[in-house]
């Protein structure tokens, strides 16, 4: 009996052994949790895990020493998201012919060394090449880029990630948002896939495709800074996303994306202390979802239709709030009307102080102007005004605003 006590006490602390030794050193053994795969049809952010290894001993003469704890290494590549939204992003180079001032000039012998040296000079400058990016938005050949990246252009060519070039022609154009649309004839392109949840969020991780620079097709990683930047100057119409992903001169019109490689927007300025430019992490970009719209419509009619109010508004600062006797500076002023605008044929006049619009209340003039442009025409808003310091409602018809877009 004796015996067998010993043999099972034995086995026992054998057990016992290994199964301290491997928890020790191989505790991913004993995880029978299997974690479900993420969908290979989904396009998205790689979460690499690398188990950290067990700390070894060391054995010396003298002592014996332990390496410390190693950490646990996460390794996050956005690869699947640039490899479905690469291909849909080009380069755009644009050309424009300087005509000599020289040209007529008549043949005055003093004057040749002079006009030869002028005309040398203008030679150089004769065609003057810049440079920028575009998204393909569908797949028979409407690319989305900036108005001022073809600006002025005399001709346009485009060069696709898979080394195909291509002349473009000019569809039209919205100088109000800095939107052109262009197209190309080529066959089998790979149309980048909008963001269709459009549930943007600061903090986001995304991803710009352009051209910086003119070094080729370049990918930089940031975050979305803010949304709904408005006040900056740039358009007539603003409401931006604002990103530190490194946007630079060339990126303008390219892609901004999401982690599932899903356009959010188009690449349109950068905030810089100097006329050369340089990313400070303070970029702009067009949302996506007010871009593709703006394209359908010059595709199909050529024009973007925007209500228009047809007034002068003023943002009501703190000294103007005392003097009317406002509680706040929220609403605007009308400075000036229109002659036969919509504003001046429904009754409203220069001082009066519009507080809301159809039920909301207005904030200030780029907010109202933005809510404004959004209606489309002939659509009747009914506004709450102050008129000499009484309250008032009085509904305006919109009119169409005079047009700015332009098409070839």
């Amino acid at each position: 009996m004796h015996r067998y006590w010993l043999i099972f006490s034995q086995t026992v602390t054998v057990f016992l052994a290994i199964l301290f030794t491997v928890t020790t050193l191989r505790p991913d053994w004993l995880d029978f949790k299997k974690q479900a795969p993420i969908p290979a049809s989904v396009p998205t952010a790689t979460v690499k895990i690398e188990p950290a290894e067990p700390p070894k001993e060391t054995a010396t003469k003298a002592e014996k020493t332990k390496e410390p704890e190693r950490l646990i290494t996460i390794i996050t590549s956005y690869a699947g998201a640039v490899k479905v939204a690469a291909p849909s992003v080009v380069n755009i180079y644009t050309s424009k012919n300087i005509e000599s001032p020289f040209k007529n000039l008549p043949d005055v012998p003093a004057l040749r060394p002079f006009i030869q040296e002028q005309k040398e000079n203008m030679q150089m400058l004769n065609n003057t090449t810049s440079l920028g990016s575009g998204v393909i938005a569908s797949a028979d050949g409407y690319i989305l880029t900036n108005y001022h990246v073809v600006e002025a252009a005399d001709s346009i060519e485009v060069a696709l990630t898979d080394g195909r070039k291509s002349s473009a022609r000019l569809i039209g154009a919205d100088p109000d948002t800095d939107l052109a649309v262009l197209k190309i004839d080529l066959p089998d392109l790979v149309a980048i896939h909008p963001d269709s949840k459009q549930q943007l969020n600061v903090g986001d991780v995304v991803l710009a495709i352009g051209n910086p620079f003119g070094v080729g097709q370049t990918t930089t990683m940031g975050i979305i800074s803010a949304l709904g930047r408005t006040g900056l100057g740039i358009n007539t119409y603003e409401n931006f996303i604002q990103t530190d992903a490194a946007i630079n001169p060339g990126n303008s019109g390219g892609a901004l994306i999401n982690v599932n490689g899903d356009l959010i927007g188009i690449n349109t300025a950068i905030y810089s202390e100097s006329e050369a430019g340089g990313s400070l992490g303070i970029g702009f970009a067009t949302p996506a979802q007010t871009a593709l719209k703006i394209m359908q419509e010059i595709i199909e009619t050529g024009t973007v239709s925007r209500g228009w109010l047809g007034i002068e508004p003023q943002d009501i600062t703190s000294d103007l709030a005392k003097a009317f006797n406002l509680d706040s500076t929220k609403g605007i002023i009308i400075a000036s009307l229109i002659p036969n605008g919509p504003a001046g044929q429904a009754g409203l006049l220069v001082g009066d102080i519009l507080l809301g619009m159809n039920d909301r209340e207005i904030i200030d003039t780029d907010q109202m102007l933005n809510e404004i442009a959004g209606f489309p025409p002939k659509t009747e808003v009914k506004f709450k005004i102050l008129r000499a310091g009484k309250p008032q409602d009085l509904t305006v018809t919109l009119g169409q605003r005079p047009g700015t877009t332009t098409k070839k």
